[in-house]
């Protein structure tokens, strides 16, 4: 097997993956409400756009999905209940990723790569 250099497209794709790791593991568990949800999806934004390279988070907190669940004010923030858009550029190349519910799991995936 030959090694190669990652490519600016590979290093783009891995910080969007960093990115993600960092938000859902940095934040799943979080107490949540319909009434605090708007705070946490900006504080949610603002936490992971701090990162290098990053250029845009938009997180949407399901807010109808939460009172389904909640028994005693508030529930813990999971998968299930955000969607989630990140947008990376590194080295001219962006990365849109997504993350959202399918077959019952919070899957994260890679929308788009695209050079500037």
């Amino acid at each position: 097997m030959t090694a190669t250099d990652p490519t600016d497209r590979d290093s783009a794709c891995f910080e969007a993956g960093i990115k993600f790791g960092a938000l859902y593991h940095q934040f799943a568990g979080t107490p949540v409400s319909p009434d605090s949800a708007p705070s946490l999806e900006t504080a949610i934004e603002e936490s992971i756009e701090n990162q290098p390279f990053c250029e845009s988070v938009t997180v949407d907190i399901l807010t109808e999905k939460l009172e389904a669940e909640i028994d005693h004010g508030y529930t813990e923030l999971t998968g299930r209940f955000m969607e989630v858009e990140i947008v990376v550029d590194h080295e001219d190349v962006e990365v849109r990723t997504r993350m959202e519910m399918e077959d019952g799991y919070p899957l994260m995936k890679v929308e788009s790569v695209s050079e500037k």
